[in-house]
């Protein structure tokens, strides 16, 4: 561990680039996910009804929502790394508003995404019911 880490107070940018790091992992083990859930569904009607059984209980469901919400941080957080990259918002007050904006941006793309999904699933539901 760094020596530096007692000397510097801890900052949001500090936890997002943290979180960063670690949403890039959650994203790469989804698509590894969703590339089983693909070879399931190719593999014929029984696999592909056990995938759907595991992603539809509870756990699979907040496995998918994990990852949902991770890759859209970690594209949220890729376009901040560009707009680094061409020398811009670079003081402290602007990464700071920066990090609050990533935030509330993924946080209302998941929202969205989540409410989407789950709304076209209710609404399947409905039609296979009546």
């Amino acid at each position: 561990m760094s020596p530096h880490v007692e000397i510097y107070r801890f900052r949001l940018s500090m936890a997002l680039s943290i979180l960063n790091r670690i949403s890039s992992v959650a994203s790469a083990a989804g698509f590894g996910l969703a590339i089983t859930w693909l070879g399931a569904l190719a593999a014929g009607p029984k696999e592909y009804k056990r995938a759907q059984r595991v992603l539809n209980n509870p756990v699979g469901q907040l496995v998918m929502v994990g990852w949902s919400v991770a890759t859209i941080y970690h594209f949220v957080a890729g376009i901040r790394h560009l707009i680094w990259d061409e020398g811009k918002r670079f003081e402290k007050k602007q990464i700071d508003e920066d990090g609050r904006v990533s935030v509330a941006v993924t946080s209302g793309l998941s929202v969205l995404l989540i409410g989407a999904v789950w709304a076209l699933s209710r609404c399947r539901k409905t039609r296979e019911q009546g």
